[in-house]
């Protein structure tokens, strides 16, 4: 017996493998041989440390941290401030260099590559949701979310109909004219989302992405969220709300750098 994520991919250049013991309809354990299953890895990190050099003190924000993340699952990352969550991720996400260790996504290295190479490859692998939106006030949400697509090379007419099959996605097909001023909070959230799946990332990261909502506008967001990952995206989130986390498939807690607890 075993549990996969949902959606999970049997293919992929790096996977874990579990063999799982088949079981008759009856529930007798059957005395076939056993089924092996390869699960992908999505997003994975191995020996990574962070460590901030302030005039003569070392501050070791992130401490020889191990973590894989499988493809389909959603996965929270929580703490207390100051506890390393946020540097964790942007170090996952290529944002900064570690000190000592490596990250793989979809298989292949963050660091250790060229900026052009890691550039491509947080491009095509890689969504981003923020709790500050980061909009262009000067676009209307079609053109924010056509901007991915853009810079991955794709012409201008693939990229408008991509950008609108992600937006109604979201439910904000009939939003696609209106610049973020003209959106609320809880639908500028849903452009930014959009913006993150267009290109079908292999992981999107989030950062607090319900912090600037309010309740009722939080609730949509992350039911939102869910429907992609039971779709099949592989989300990891940061965030300080445990009612996020109870939605999560596994919860991770950092504390002084290093995974203290992991929940299933």
């Amino acid at each position: 017996m075993c549990s996969l994520p949902p959606n999970s991919s049997a293919n992929g250049p790096k996977a874990r493998t579990l063999a799982c013991i088949p079981v008759l309809s009856s529930g007798i354990l059957s005395t076939r041989a056993a089924v092996t299953y390869t699960m992908a890895v999505a997003l994975s990190c191995e020996g990574l440390w962070k460590i901030y050099e302030m005039g003569d003190e070392k501050v070791q924000a992130v401490r020889g941290i191990d973590l894989e993340i499988i493809s389909g699952e959603m996965v929270a990352i929580m703490g207390p401030s100051g506890c390393g969550k946020t540097t964790l991720l942007n170090i996952l996400s290529g944002i900064d260099d570690p000190s000592a260790g490596q990250v793989m996504v979809a298989g292949k290295p963050l660091f250790g590559i060229s900026d052009d190479e890691r550039t491509d490859l947080r491009g095509k692998e890689m969504g981003f949701i923020f709790q500050k939106f980061h909009l262009l006030d000067v676009m209307n949400a079609r053109e924010n979310v056509e901007i991915p697509l853009l810079l991955l090379g794709l012409n201008p007419d693939e990229a408008r109909t991509k950008s609108m099959l992600a937006l109604e996605k979201v439910g904000l097909g009939d939003r696609s004219e209106h610049r973020p001023a003209e959106l609320s909070g809880g639908q500028q959230q849903r452009v930014s989302i959009a913006r993150a799946i267009v290109h079908n990332p292999s992981v999107i990261l989030c950062d607090e992405p319900t912090g600037n909502l309010d309740s009722g506008t939080s609730e949509q967001v992350m039911d939102l969220l869910s429907d992609l990952n039971d779709a099949g995206s592989t989300l990891v989130i940061v965030t300080h709300d445990t009612e996020i986390a109870k939605r999560c498939s596994r919860v991770i807690k950092i504390f002084d750098g290093r995974i203290t607890v992991e929940e299933e």
